[in-house]
């Protein structure tokens, strides 16, 4: 159909298609293109120290808050915006270091533009933030699908007797599509947008081992908020659809505690799912500010899935849910490798 918007700033031009991979840079031309990220980005956030290294601007708290701040401005999306110009030229240098300081920030971007679209602002900014992203991924990728194969579990294991045919059908594999194939896109449109911010939260995903605990966040607080009203009333005993009038107040034509309510295709669904189950899993166990965000944002989402009635939703997220809950009973926190003081004999 149209573009995300009727009309917007031009996007600065990410190339897609005929991109090939520049040669292996060695480490005095790596370090001086970090350098001039860091000197371009100093111009930028005026209000913090930037850090002498990536490493540490990835970690700084003082840095991370200025930028996501310049994020969130109202007209930050915009074509001309210096800083989604610098994320464009910064993830367009090819180097990982600088690609995933880009990265960070992927959860911010696409929560803030996601929830933007139906308030029909310019946006190109993000857009070709998001399009540089999935570009990457696509020649990466060479446009193939990932897959991986799945015993089919309907016949007998090998380590069971089988009274069919001596041949053993347990190897029998399934194909599952982990993402599926891409095609080359030079603009955003209303068609392709989950599919392309979905990439975006693939690649962030692909990293998520090094991200700082505030983007993860950042990423959770997203999800309430694509989750809607109806992801909101955990523990409210109203019949579902149903807004109390207090919170019926439209804004352009949406209720203010709806106002960042996106539609869940499957295509954003999936990666959503993969980073929260990182968060609620993966995470060291100290960090229960990360693991209870993520709880209340599958929470959220396993209450959108049901008023969506969604069914390969509803199953992911309230596997999840269950899995968490298993994980912190006290009977399934036992190490078994231990020996039981009750079965050690005393001579």
């Amino acid at each position: 159909m149209s573009d995300s918007s009727p009309t917007h700033d031009s996007p600065p031009p990410p190339a897609i298609t005929g991109v090939s991979e520049p040669p292996v840079a060695n480490d005095s031309d790596t370090n001086a293109k970090c350098q001039t990220a860091l000197q371009s980005l100093s111009s930028i956030v005026t209000t913090a120290t930037i850090p002498p290294t990536i490493s540490l601007l990835l970690e700084d708290n003082a840095v991370s808050a200025a930028i996501s701040s310049l994020l969130q401005l109202p007209d930050s999306g915009a074509g001309d915006n210096n800083l989604c110009r610098w994320l464009y030229d910064t993830f367009q240098s090819s180097e990982p270091p600088l690609q995933l300081l880009v990265l960070r920030f992927v959860p911010l971007i696409a929560g803030l533009y996601l929830s933007r679209v139906p308030l029909r602002q310019p946006q190109a900014g993000f857009e070709a933030v998001l399009l540089a992203l999935y570009a990457h991924e696509t020649t990466s990728r060479a446009g193939q699908a990932v897959t991986v194969n799945i015993p089919d579990l309907s016949h007998a294991s090998i380590y069971h007797e089988s009274k069919g045919p001596a041949k053993n059908n347990s190897t029998c594999l399934n194909i599952a599509v982990i993402s599926s194939t891409l095609d080359p896109h030079g603009t955003v449109r209303s068609t392709r947008r989950a599919r392309i911010v979905g990439v975006a939260l693939e690649l962030y995903y692909g990293k998520i081992s090094m991200m700082p605990r505030e983007s993860k966040l950042n990423f959770c607080e997203s999800c309430e908020k694509w989750a809607g009203q109806n992801g909101e009333r955990e523990e409210e005993e109203q019949p579902r659809g149903l807004i109390p009038e207090e919170e019926s107040v439209a804004v352009g034509g949406r209720s203010e505690k709806d106002s960042g309510r996106i539609p869940l295709p499957w295509e954003l669904v999936q990666p959503i799912l993969r980073i929260l189950g990182h968060c609620l899993m993966g995470m060291k166990g100290e960090d229960r500010e990360v693991c209870e965000a993520a709880s209340k944002a599958c929470q959220s989402l396993y209450l959108r899935s049901l008023h969506d009635i969604n069914p390969k939703a509803i199953l992911a997220t309230g596997s999840l849910l269950r899995l968490r809950e298993m994980a912190l009973d006290p009977k399934n926190q036992v190490d078994h490798t231990e020996i039981s003081s009750d079965n050690v004999l005393s001579v």
